[in-house]
């Protein structure tokens, strides 16, 4: 084979990839007719990255050159869907804007984690727990090895709702420092994969609701949704939802789930998940799915992500404020005759 033979048969197979590539990326924007395209949204950016690898060839080759301008036009049209927020293009629910703290309103910590129900290192969790000491923490697969443990934790998170699942990835938990509203306790609700509690902030009451969604398709991800959504709507006016969503903050998913809570998402926190089997320093290339969504007298302050604890999946910390409380009828009458006066 001569050269020109070799150079023409790469880029024929460089042209087939960015085919092959290009038809789950696009697809991937179709997640609202079906389950299966939004599969393909959660992996948009690490797919505009390999058709663009795939396009250099192209664009070095005269015959394909255009054809891979083409794509790597696409390829970086997607990533502006997901990280441009100024690109008019940019898909999914816009993101809750940070605000400063105010000196006078006091400040609060939620603390997600998907505890990964056989995590080698329990230990890790029960010290960030400990050294952090958010308000409220939610997390995810409570599984049996998790029982003992987060009973070390009664005394410090004495206020709690804890959901079992039959299987072994195990359920859902909310563990607060603060009271829940009298009168009220927490509920457990789809089968253990939904909690919610009414958290007592001061004499200021925020519905938190812990949450893991299951697998996308060609798993039971959308019936999931489907069934919860009443759920969410009947969520509190003012409310947090926490938890592993499996599912990227620009999927069809993650819109559903604010649609349906009447909430918007707080962060992007940035991957929160990548393989045990994959180094720590490839963390850049997991998956955000791990996120917090609040509506209401909610003030976001700041969300990131922790250091590992032995799960796959890295904690989320975000701090929040509650708006000043409206003064009372009677409250603005006297106020106004003090002033008069």
């Amino acid at each position: 084979m001569d050269a020109k033979t070799a150079k023409r048969t790469a880029g024929l197979l460089a042209f087939w990839a960015t085919v092959l590539i290009s038809l789950p990326l696009v697809g991937g924007f179709f997640g609202r007719l079906h389950p299966a395209f939004d599969s393909m949204a959660h992996f948009r950016v690490h797919l505009a990255v390999l058709l663009m690898l795939a396009a250099l060839p192209l664009i070095l080759a005269h015959p394909f050159r255009r054809h891979g301008l083409l794509a790597a036009a696409l390829g970086g049209a997607a990533i502006l869907t997901v990280t441009g927020t100024s690109f008019p293009l940019a898909l999914g629910p816009v993101q809750a804007s940070y605000q400063p703290k105010d000196s006078l309103s006091p400040a609060y910590r939620l603390l997600q984690l998907n505890l990964l129900y056989d995590n080698p290192e329990p230990g890790k969790v029960l010290s960030l727990i400990g050294r952090m000491r958010p308000d409220v923490v939610t997390l995810n697969e409570v599984s049996p090895l998790w029982a003992d443990k987060l009973a070390l934790l009664s005394s410090a998170y004495p206020h709690r709702t804890v959901c079992r699942i039959g299987n072994h990835a195990g359920g859902v938990a909310i563990l607060s420092v603060r009271p829940f509203a009298e009168g009220t306790e927490g509920q457990c609700l789809e089968g253990g994969t939904f909690a919610t509690a009414t958290v007592d902030l001061g004499g200021r009451h925020v519905e938190v609701g812990a949450v893991h969604l299951h697998w996308p398709w060609p798993f039971s991800q959308s019936e999931q949704i489907d069934d919860m959504a009443h759920l969410l709507a009947n969520t509190t006016e003012t409310s947090i939802l926490a938890g592993d969503f499996n599912a990227a903050p620009w999927s069809a998913a993650a819109t559903r789930i604010a649609d349906a809570s009447g909430m918007t998402p707080v962060g992007p926190a940035g991957p929160t998940w990548i393989h045990l089997l994959l180094p720590e320093f490839l963390r850049f290339a997991g998956l955000p799915i791990d996120h917090i969504f609040a509506k209401g007298d909610v003030i976001i302050h700041s969300v990131a992500t922790l250091e590992a604890v032995g799960s796959d999946h890295l904690p989320v910390l975000v701090e929040f404020s509650l708006k000043a409380a409206e003064p009372q009828a009677d409250d603005a009458l006297t106020a106004t005759a003090a002033l008069v006066q």
